[in-house]
């Protein structure tokens, strides 16, 4: 028994220095897992986030079973199971016992594969103070139950875990406020210099075509007030984008105000109670810039459809127009409409990207981003 106890304040030990050294939240989950599984008996675990609403999502998991692994872990995205079901009204509050496991009985009712003799699982809520995260379950052949020691390591490694989380987020929200001061003190920098210059040029510009009567020197003052309207009208533009106006107010009404701004049209529609974490706003955000700046200058209309739903499981942005459209090939995109950059954007919550369009009948941008 002192051997055992020994082992657990080891494993702890090893767990919290590897925590500590994580900045990313995917790395922090499946690492502090894999040592888990590694230093006791346990053979499989899973953590399962868990949103305010309720709905869950599997985000960390080690050596699932065949049945549960088959399918892009179909059986663990999918329907809902007691522990989740616990969580969710607030009687989960510690590490439980001797749970059969629903997804692991639809696993053998459709004869999925190989359950490794697994049945049954622990589960301990992975929370920080007050705010609770999701579960970590984990299991082991033919055990059907879980000692109390087994039981007190696992609430130890998920209080561990959960301020891992927490630390995390509150660094990645640090991060955010940081770069938005950025932001903003650059988008002043501009306004106050390079933007007053650029309105300054126009004005002169102008002066200078009324004080000549030489009609070669007029086009070349107008040729100048053209170019100094055209470079002030993109630094108002890129002064946006760096310090949106509405913002604060929501995805929707920023990009309706950017889409004043360039002097398009935008047809609006929203379907669902659409909730955005500020990393996805941030990307729909990009995204829905990009794409306006596409269409004011190639689309060659100044009507845009924009369409933003959440259908339960993802959110979906659609942005189309009805202009010029042009050959697009997904293997040898247009660099100079920045088609990688919203891919990147995009790819990086996990989601797709896709862009269709052909000469003369448009383009329509979709974009799916899991939550």
């Amino acid at each position: 028994m002192q051997e055992e106890a020994l082992s657990n304040i080891e494993l702890l030990k090893e767990i919290a220095e590897f925590l500590n050294n994580e900045t990313e939240q995917y790395d922090m989950l499946h690492g502090a897992l894999k040592k888990l599984i590694k230093g006791t008996n346990f053979t499989t675990g899973w953590v399962f986030f868990i949103t305010e609403g309720g709905k869950h999502q599997l985000t960390a998991y080690e050596d699932l079973p065949e049945s549960l692994h088959n399918n892009s872990c179909e059986l663990m995205h999918n329907g809902g199971c007691w522990c989740v079901n616990r969580f969710r009204k607030g009687k989960l509050t510690k590490a439980s016992n001797i749970i059969e496991c629903q997804r692991i009985e639809k696993a053998i009712e459709e004869n999925r594969g190989n359950t490794d003799h697994i049945t049954h699982h622990a589960t301990v809520p992975l929370q920080s103070g007050d705010e609770a995260y999701g579960l970590l379950n984990v299991a082991a052949p033919f055990k059907t139950h879980f000692s109390k020691d087994e039981l007190a390591l696992l609430e130890s490694v998920a209080f561990q875990i959960g301020s891992a989380i927490k630390r995390i987020t509150l660094t990645k929200k640090e991060q955010e406020i940081a770069l938005l001061a950025e932001r903003n003190r650059l988008a002043r920098d501009l306004h106050d210099s390079v933007n007053q210059l650029l309105f300054s040029l126009t004005l002169t510009a102008r002066g200078g075509a009324e004080m000549t009567s030489e009609i070669d020197v007029k086009e070349t003052f107008a040729t100048v007030q053209t170019l100094a309207r055209e470079a002030l009208s993109e630094m108002r533009a890129l002064i946006w984008q760096l310090k949106p106006n509405g913002l604060e107010n929501g995805l929707v009404e920023a990009v309706k105000g950017y889409a004043d701004m360039l002097g398009l049209t935008l047809e609006v529609k929203v379907e669902g109670v659409i909730s955005l974490s500020s990393k996805v706003e941030e990307v729909l955000w990009r995204v829905s810039q990009e794409a306006l700046n596409n269409c004011k200058k190639h689309a060659g209309v100044k009507t845009i459809s924009y369409l933003l739903k959440d259908d339960g499981c993802m959110i979906v942005l659609i942005i189309e127009d009805k202009g010029y459209g042009f050959h697009y090939d997904e293997d040898h995109p247009l660099p100079s409409i920045g088609i990688e950059s919203m891919k990147e954007r995009v790819k990086s919550l996990g989601g797709t990207f896709q862009l269709e369009s052909a000469l003369e009948k448009g383009t329509t941008l979709t974009v799916n981003i899991p939550y």
